[in-house]
């Protein structure tokens, strides 16, 4: 069982200072917006994953006008109780410890505490490209199989290697040497990576498409597809054949990093054809999903953050969506809105248990 007991913030985006404890499996934020309930989820967040859940550098967590700052959460893991602490040094040097004990690689962290985040404009990962959907399945996979991560530290750095390399030959002469090397180096760690996501998701589908029957209340012919280069040819391979090309365009185009999880309704692209409450259902399916995962996986469920989820979902699906994540999964969730009453008859009408924190 993974619960978090307490937080405690110093300069962290809108809070100098302030402590929060949590009484039971359930808690609900609420508050206006810019109160700082999407900051306090995103601190939550910071704990599992050493970083920020939006795409901003450390420095802009920090207080306004204010220099450092500091996060430490008090967790009960399989009865045991654990500290972690996130410190952002006023040089932007950043320590992450368990326990006390200062961690050398932040990526030895990742996966021992467990964590989904749904938020508003998540919904790219049902309408944008295919990099969003990439990196939610980089980050399940980061926090259920180890090795994961750091085959995709490697297979970044060598691209990055490779892309300089193919960069450099339009000016100089070409080490082909050098291309061979990276050539092997990247093959094998795109084989490894290959291998774990079409694994996967084999397992990984089935489980959204369940999901979004749970939610929506029906299939809306809904098809998911796994698509990569490396289903037909192997990437030593697919490099050889591209090398030429690669070299006239100056970067790598093959390759895992052009995987795509292709998302259609009724045969045809479902963000073209998608109703805004059919993007929430697969957004919130595919999030469960991760959730359903990670449980199995570590054999505990992940703490669960919701930011604003009754924006744009019909209360009928909010109903199925609450049942299942704090009814049924026994998962720590915290719940955030801008009305508290609204937050009140949803978690009333399930009959659950649960703190109600308003900022």
């Amino acid at each position: 069982m993974l619960q978090l007991r307490s937080i405690s913030l110093v300069q962290f985006r809108n809070y100098v200072e302030q402590d929060f404890s949590f009484s039971g499996r359930v808690t609900a934020i609420c508050g206006a917006n810019g109160a700082g309930k999407t900051n306090f989820l995103d601190a939550i967040y910071y704990l599992s994953f050493t970083k920020s859940y939006f795409s901003r550098p450390d420095s802009q967590s920090v207080h306004h006008g204010l220099q450092g700052m500091r996060i430490e959460g008090n967790y009960l893991l399989n009865g045991e109780e654990q500290k972690l602490t996130c410190i952002l040094r006023e040089t932007n040097r950043k320590e992450f410890a368990l326990n006390g004990e200062d961690y050398k690689k932040f990526s030895e962290h990742i996966g021992k505490f467990p964590c989904v985040m749904i938020a508003p404009d998540d919904v790219e990962l049902v309408t944008g490209s295919s990099e969003e959907r990439r990196r939610f399945i980089d980050t399940i996979l980061s926090q259920s199989q180890p090795g994961y991560l750091s085959w995709l530290i490697d297979y970044n750095k060598i691209l990055q290697q490779r892309n300089s390399l193919l960069k450099a030959a339009a000016e100089h002469h070409l080490d082909e040497s050098l291309l061979d090397t990276f050539d092997e180096q990247l093959s094998e760690k795109g084989q490894l990576l290959f291998a774990a996501r079409k694994e996967f998701l084999d397992t990984f589908i089935p489980l959204v498409n369940e999901s979004y029957k749970n939610i929506a209340e029906k299939d809306d012919d809904i098809f998911i597809r796994y698509d990569s280069q490396l289903t037909q040819d192997q990437m030593r391979e697919l490099l050889l054949t591209n090398r030429q090309r690669d070299l006239y365009l100056q970067r790598t185009g093959c390759g895992i990093h052009k995987d795509e999880l292709e998302l259609l309704m009724a045969g045809l692209l479902f963000k073209n054809l998608a109703s805004q409450g059919q993007r929430k259902s697969l957004l919130f399916a595919l999030k469960l999903a991760e959730f359903e995962t990670l449980r199995q996986k570590k054999g505990l469920a992940p703490i669960l953050l919701l930011d604003d989820v009754f924006e744009k979902l019909d209360a009928q699906r909010m109903h199925n969506l609450l049942s299942k994540v704090c009814v049924k999964e026994k998962a720590q969730v915290f719940i955030t809105d801008t009305h508290a009453e609204r937050l009140r008859q949803q978690l009333d009408k399930i009959g659950v248990e649960y703190q109600l924190i308003e900022l």
